[in-house]
């Protein structure tokens, strides 16, 4: 596999990883009420299709796309909708909900499989991951046709597969890439035809040995990752792998890259060889505060607090309860949330692993500086966002940062520069949102 690659900056936090790195995926049935969110993704939520009352079938479209940066919403399950009302979601504060009453999970394809899916166009098979609500499975949840669709300016050469799992605590890709290795691989063949190139490389950190071995001897070509945060991180990726620069304020597709997470590519096999949409995701639970961490196959739409009755209940007092890992996650303050498609774990902590800190002044050290990603200096960002200096923040490039809490996590003064950083973003885009107006 070569020589460990990387990219400069970044930090290493504690992993936690063999808390559930050697658990099998177990699937989980249905609960008996699922709460199917229709803003899973990024962009637009889609409209509801169905009404209080309304019968249901597993995999029937309930809520339609709106807009292209929107998805499609299909339920998991066939029931009986109980509701239509707004509810707390693990990514957002509150969003539109559907509430299902199970009575099956039982039904085959949805739409035609097609095995033999190098027979059809890259439209067609771009068209077939769209209906399927097929959408980012790392956490970002982007709708994946749209990264699949670049403008004809954009000369995409290479397709890079994102195995990195960076996160602390989180799993559940590393056992995907293990356990279903030919979803993963068949996905990777796909979103590669969709796109129409040759180069493609998957990317692995070194603390996934089995993985890449999998992946590796199924016929993929493995670049092996330094485990480093974060390792993950699109344009720290495609300069560990290619070693093309995403330019500031650039994307990906401007250096003919298109990144996607392996979840998303297991999620295109199932949509476009088998004829299922996006209903189900691998999911980590662990922490500290949870029994028997573990990693489950759950339809979207089940709760939090089924799947961490699954991993055995809570153990101890917890402190906090993180949708994904503790650097990126996002804290939610109830665990009846409902599985979406980028929920990749559900992390309950004790006061032993989130510390509550009192933030002190700047000592001017720069470790902020050096473990920046980006190669910005966080440490002026936030000073001046704390003073409400939108424009020097502006032009010492806050919007180029991508909250990924590196500067945070290595500050001796447990400065909370992610936010201050984010307070900054959200000015000057509210700035300049005014000024277009």
């Amino acid at each position: 596999m070569g020589k460990r690659r990387t990219f400069s900056g970044g930090a290493h936090p504690d992993e936690r990883k063999e808390l559930a790195e050697h658990s099998a995926v177990r699937k989980l049935p249905a609960p008996k009420v699922i709460r199917v969110a229709l803003c899973q993704h990024l962009g637009a939520p889609s409209t509801p299709l169905v009404a209080k009352g309304d019968r249901v079938t597993r995999g029937q479209e309930i809520g339609a796309q709106n807009g292209f940066i929107s998805l499609p919403t299909h339920s998991p399950v066939g029931g009986t909708v109980l509701a239509l009302e707004d509810a707390a979601l693990p990514h957002r504060r509150s969003g539109p909900t559907i509430v299902i009453e199970t009575s099956s999970e039982e039904g085959g394809a949805v739409f035609e499989p097609w095995p033999e899916y190098s027979s059809r166009s890259p439209q067609e098979v771009i068209e077939r991951i769209r209906a399927a609500g097929v959408c980012g499975m790392g956490g970002a949840s982007f709708p994946t046709h749209v990264k699949l669709s670049p403008p004809r300016d954009k000369k995409v050469d290479t397709l890079i597969l994102n195995g990195a799992e960076c996160e602390p605590y989180l799993t559940s890709d590393a056992r995907l890439m293990v356990e279903r290795t030919a979803d993963v691989i068949d996905g990777m063949r796909i979103l590669a035809h969709a796109l129409g190139v040759g180069r493609v490389f998957a990317g692995v950190e070194a603390n996934k040995p089995e993985a890449a071995a999998a992946l590796e001897g199924a016929g993929a070509e493995v670049i092996t990752l330094k485990v480093k945060y974060p390792q993950g991180a699109e344009k720290q990726l495609i300069k560990a792998v290619t070693g093309r620069e995403v330019p500031v304020g650039g994307l990906p597709m401007d250096v003919g890259v298109v990144v996607q997470n392996v979840g998303t590519a297991a999620a295109a096999a199932e949509a476009v060889r088998d004829g299922m949409p996006c209903m189900r995701r691998i999911v980590t639970v662990s922490g500290g505060g949870i029994k028997a961490p573990g990693n489950f196959d759950a339809c979207v739409g089940t709760s939090f607090a089924d799947l961490v009755e699954a991993a055995g209940g809570y153990s101890g007092e917890v402190v906090r309860l993180l949708s994904g890992g503790p650097m990126m996650g996002i804290a939610q303050f109830t665990d009846a949330v409902p599985v979406t498609k980028g929920t990749s774990g559900i992390v309950a902590l004790t006061s032993r692993e989130a510390r509550s800190l009192s933030e002190g002044p700047c000592i001017r050290c720069g470790k902020c500086v050096d473990a920046c990603p980006m190669g910005l200096a966080p440490c002026l960002i936030s000073e001046a966002a704390e003073h409400s200096g939108w424009k020097s923040a502006d032009e010492a490039g806050a919007l180029s940062c991508m909250a990924c809490g590196t500067c945070t996590f290595v500050c001796p003064s447990s400065r909370f520069l992610v936010h201050y950083i984010k307070r900054a973003q959200e000015a000057i885009r509210a700035s300049k949102r005014s000024r277009e107006a």
